[in-house]
């Protein structure tokens, strides 16, 4: 699947976030080595803390269901219904929670930037010297 498909899955996504108090908006599409795709919306919770962003979201769906190996995710966001045309990086929660089960060097993150382009960053690019299961052996 390349990034263009991958952002369009992470755009169908976006479609079913709960986003009631903030109305940001986002989308995630989560690609496995095998194949499979996991959706994954942000959803807000009146009391915030509880909130959960789309990433985690479509990661716990995954491993839920016994998947283990990554290949990429694409992240789109925004305020409102439309693309944006601003960059929805995944915050610092969402970045450990890849590290916890992916390969910082192979899996890839890609960014849409709502004006038709992408930018395709490895996950040891925005979470450089990041802590995971290997740093516990």
């Amino acid at each position: 699947m390349d990034e263009r498909e991958l952002i369009e899955h992470a755009y169908r996504a976006r479609e079913y976030a709960y986003t009631p108090y903030s109305d940001f908006r986002v989308g995630a599409a989560l690609l496995t080595k095998s194949g499979k795709l996991y959706y994954g919306c942000n959803i807000e919770s009146a009391s915030y803390t509880p909130t959960n962003c789309a990433e985690r979201t479509a990661f716990f769906k995954a491993v839920s269901e016994g998947e283990r190996e990554f290949e990429g995710i694409a992240i789109v966001g925004g305020k409102g219904a439309g693309r944006s045309g601003n960059v929805c990086a995944p915050c610092g929660v969402c970045r450990q929670v890849m590290q916890e089960f992916c390969r910082p060097d192979e899996f890839y993150i890609v960014l849409e930037d709502g004006k038709g382009g992408w930018n395709k960053y490895l996950l040891k690019e925005l979470l450089p010297l990041g802590f995971g299961p290997e740093n516990l052996r």
